[in-house]
């Protein structure tokens, strides 16, 4: 998940600052009780920040955001389609797409989350995470939708009986009819030889 967006104070040279700043800084006080993991607590911060100024955009984001760590999907994805429409911060805007594909990951929705990461990469090429997110939906949408393979079309064998012969041409023809003229030569020379060896026996004793 993208990390929180923050405010940032001096507090070099004034260390008591911050909890002035905080008690008057919603969205300060609403990074620092999700910093803690408050997220209940952090987002009616956040929500004062926007009622203050609805076109603050780091509140809207950092909203978006503890809306998802508490698993309120749909208004999560509300707050975050709000930014990627109407926001001019196009790093921001690729926070929110980015994100945008994790919750619709966790849902299952893969084509969707392979646009929003696309988005994402296209305002911002250098997000690693975003980019390996992508290949890993792709990959996940591969194994659910296998290529259909065509079945193949079993031989007929009716049809293979009544399938004609090839013809032979006239050198394969000439071969053949040698070869059985060879083989009536070699038969009709055995039987000449077993008809001599015949005729020449000795005469039987009475």
């Amino acid at each position: 998940m993208k990390r929180i967006l923050s405010v940032f104070f001096l507090l070099v040279f004034c260390p008591g600052l911050l909890n002035a700043q905080q008690a008057t800084n919603p969205l300060a006080e609403g990074n620092r009780l999700y910093k803690l993991q408050l997220y209940q607590q952090a987002e009616v911060f956040y929500r004062q920040a926007m009622e203050g100024n609805p076109a603050d955009e780091k509140a809207a984001y950092n909203l978006a955001v503890c809306l998802k760590k508490q698993e309120k999907t749909e208004e999560a994805l509300s707050f975050f389609s709000r930014l990627t429409e109407s926001s001019r911060d196009n790093r921001l805007k690729a926070d929110a797409w980015y994100n945008t594909g994790v919750l619709f990951s966790q849902a299952k929705k893969l084509p969707e989350s392979i646009a929003a990461y696309k988005n994402a990469l296209r305002l911002n090429p250098a997000d690693q995470q975003a980019r390996e997110n992508l290949q890993k939906a792709l990959l996940e949408l591969k194994k659910k939708e296998p290529p259909k393979k065509e079945k193949k079309k079993e031989p007929d064998p009716q049809k293979s009986k009544n399938k004609p012969r090839p013809k032979m041409n006239q050198k394969e023809a000439e071969q053949r009819l040698k070869l059985l003229q060879q083989k009536e030569k070699e038969v009709s020379q055995r039987m000449q030889k077993e008809k001599a060896k015949t005729g020449s026996g000795q005469a039987k004793d009475w």
